[in-house]
């Protein structure tokens, strides 16, 4: 009975919730480009032979477009949690982490975050998500949702480029 309470207080101590690592990545993600608007930009994602999400392609401003997306649903209930946590290794590229919190909603909560070529954490707070909706931001709060439905990463930096993003990790603490 001692062992069961130290552990459950070290449980509750480590509120980690697991969207994304080698250990969970049985996950669907799924493409979104902007070939659903006419653009012909292009990507995909994989798991790689150490079970990291590597999400890449080409963006393409061409025929209007511009963006490309990864996304999945999940169903995340949010207690005391006040961060979105990534481990990330990138291409001196920036992305946004996308977040849903009803499945019908049609805009996002966004912040972006900036990658290097070496392995990094970046620490967003939820609270620093604002809604947009195709790329313009909405005039009402930001992400204070007691739920996640859905998260998403895209790539849209208003130029073409090759790009090509590791996720390691994602984590809501």
């Amino acid at each position: 009975m001692k062992w069961f309470l130290i552990l459950s207080f070290l449980m509750y101590l480590n509120d980690e919730i697991i969207i994304f690592d080698k250990d969970n990545n049985t996950q669907k993600w799924y493409i979104t480009n902007d070939t659903v608007m006419g653009g012909i930009s292009s990507s995909s994602v994989k798991i790689n032979e150490k079970g990291y999400l590597v999400f890449s392609g080409r963006v393409s401003t061409e025929n209007n477009g511009g963006f490309a997306m990864t996304r999945m649903s999940t169903a995340i209930s949010l207690n005391k949690h006040s961060k979105v946590v990534l481990r990330v290794k990138g291409d001196d590229k920036q992305y946004q982490l996308r977040l849903k919190s009803d499945e019908s909603q049609r805009y996002s909560y966004v912040q972006a975050f900036r990658t290097n070529k070496q392995e990094q954490e970046i620490i967003l707070p939820l609270t620093g998500f604002y809604p947009a909706f195709r790329g313009r931001k909405l005039s009402f709060g930001n992400f204070s949702a007691n739920q996640i439905k859905e998260v998403a990463v895209l790539i849209g930096n208003k130029k073409d480029e090759n790009f090509s993003l590791e996720i390691i990790k994602i984590a809501i603490q």
